[in-house]
């Protein structure tokens, strides 16, 4: 069977982590994608695969890892968890960080590494305490001016040293053999556990603060967003090749609301990282981001991550060509059988080809607990292998 190789019709938008990038984003249709079989440039080819097909090079066929990918439904990490029961230690102890973030790589050889962390790990760094019970629990909820005049500016490096670290001995172990992917939370979603004490399902306290004393919420948002900002930059000088926005809890705002509390943020996080590190892409995820994607792409992101409620050509046309996207398989999928999970996994990839985009294959939200072990390998199998099934 012959090779054939995956680029995108617009690879110059990733020259495009070089080049100047436009105020705002014109959204239009993909054009054809340009498929042909010639391998990538001499130059880079020893550079990991997402890193060059985030350029717009020609790859024989789209990186992939998933998200959640270090953790609960792998048997590894459950014995792990019986020696280290608490998540802060784990994530918090570089030796058990490296160990958990490797685990994945170890049995399924990912195109990405992500760090073994969580949203919330700099929140202390901004004088705001925080515990795991097992789930978040902020001692002191911020509902006030008062307490957001408190919230000190992050120094990462004093506050969470176990992060650079952890991603420096990453990057050492795994070198050009996949690459590194770093975390933040989106200001918004960060916020939520902030003034709602932890989780919530259904967002009163915020939502109150929003509506009734806006001028609060947005005095803690602006302050979360510079320090957002620097834990990227952060992350990056410790060796994070990509960063993903993590702004979980956004489709809870109304449209027009997310224009005022989430939008705004996003886009001031990317442009304040775009002055310092115009090269790291920065991917934005938005669980439940079906009636978002056009506001996302004003944000100005590298890399859309769509979740499985989104059609792929239908979020591609929404959003315009000129951005990469990673996604959208949904989770669920791997508890179906092999064959249906190689026939979605190769759905997935022949949507994003046929949109003539840059893709990441991924899911469209994290790997379910209880996922059986083997159907996430054979996940990465055919993934890694799409080329010979096309």
């Amino acid at each position: 069977m012959q090779t054939k190789a995956f680029t995108s019709a617009r690879p110059q938008r990733m020259a495009a982590l070089k080049a100047q990038r436009a105020p705002a984003v014109t959204v239009r249709a993909a054009a054809a994608p340009a498929v042909a079989p010639a391998p990538a440039s001499s130059s880079s080819v020893d550079e990991p695969l997402m890193l060059r097909a985030l350029r717009g090079e020609k790859v024989e066929r789209p990186p992939v890892w998933m998200m959640r990918q270090a953790g609960r439904y792998q048997k590894v990490y459950q014995d792990l968890c019986k020696k280290h029961p608490t998540f802060r230690e784990r994530s918090e102890r570089v030796d058990l960080a490296v160990e958990i973030s490797l685990q994945p790589w170890h049995a399924f050889k990912p195109d990405g590494v992500i760090l073994f962390s969580d949203i919330l790990t700099p929140l202390p760094g901004m004088n705001i305490p925080f515990d795991m019970a097992p789930g978040p629990i902020i001692m002191d909820p911020i509902r006030t001016m008062a307490q957001v005049e408190k919230v000190t500016k992050l120094d990462a490096d004093a506050a969470c040293p176990f992060v650079g670290e952890s991603l420096r001995q990453l990057r050492s172990y795994i070198g050009n053999q996949a690459t590194l992917l770093g975390f933040v939370g989106a200001p918004f979603t960060l916020a939520t556990y902030i003034v709602e004490g932890g989780s919530s399902k259904n967002f009163a306290h915020i939502k109150k603060m929003a509506f009734s004393t806006p001028e609060v919420l947005h005095a803690l948002l602006d302050k979360l967003a510079d320090n957002v900002a620097d834990y990227v930059r952060y992350q990056a000088d410790a060796g994070a090749q990509v960063v993903q926005i993590f702004d979980s809890w956004a489709s809870e705002l109304q449209p027009q609301d997310f224009d005022v509390f989430s939008g705004p943020y996003i886009k001031k996080v990317i442009d304040s990282v775009r002055k310092t590190h115009p090269n790291l892409p920065i991917i934005l995820y938005i669980s439940g981001s079906g009636g978002l994607l056009e506001r996302m792409a004003a944000a100005q992101p590298d890399i859309i991550s769509l979740d499985q409620s989104v059609d792929f050509t239908d979020g591609v046309k929404r959003c315009g060509a000129n951005f990469a996207f990673q996604g959208n398989m949904d989770p669920g999928v791997l508890f179906g059988s092999k064959d249906f999970i190689e026939t979605r996994v190769m759905d997935t990839i022949k949507a994003a080809r046929s949109a003539g985009v840059r893709h990441i294959m991924n899911l469209g939200h994290g790997v379910l607990p209880g996922t059986p072990e083997d159907h996430v390998g054979h996940f990465f199998h055919v993934a890694r292998t799409a080329h010979e099934r096309m």
